[in-house]
């Protein structure tokens, strides 16, 4: 009796680890890599053009730079809009997540998508889903670091 109980266990659990083999994604790391490589460098080079484009008009790196930015984030957020972005992410996984496009449509998507809540409830509670933590998390962090800094210079450290 016992060995046929044994021998139920032991069936489930193959059964259990050929499920989880079919069922687990398939790594490809090197693929991925390449793709975000790709991603990000292809939303770097837009960039670098952009600002290529901002000195021909003779503005300081400074200025260059914040419409660079400025640039890509509206172009991010108008891709978010029109369901172009998340299909760059998709395929290009990392490289597009991680420059600040990435972070404008991480902002967007959840304000586009809850739009027919209403203004209030979708809109203007749901852009906060994702941003908000971020921004939150870089406030305290600047604050602490502020008062570590600040203690410094009074105590001649810094």
């Amino acid at each position: 009796m016992a060995s046929k109980e044994q021998a139920r266990k032991k069936r489930k659990e193959e059964q259990y680890k050929e499920y989880v083999k079919q069922m687990t994604p398939k790594n490809r790391l090197g693929t991925n890599m390449v793709r975000a490589f790709i991603t990000g460098g292809i939303i770097c080079c837009i960039g670098q053009a952009i600002m290529n484009y901002c000195k021909l008009l003779d503005l300081s790196q400074e200025i260059s730079g914040s419409w660079t930015s400025l640039i890509l984030v509206l172009l991010s957020v108008i891709l978010t809009g029109l369901n172009i972005y998340p299909r760059i992410a998709n395929w290009g996984g990392a490289g597009a997540l991680v420059p600040i496009t990435g972070f404008a449509n991480s902002v967007a998507a959840p304000a586009i998508e809850y739009k027919k809540e209403g203004q209030v409830f979708g809109i203007g509670c749901k852009i906060f889903t994702i941003a908000g933590p971020v921004i939150l998390y870089g406030i305290v962090t600047s604050w602490v670091l502020g008062v570590i800094y600040w203690i410094g210079r009074l105590l001649g450290i810094v």
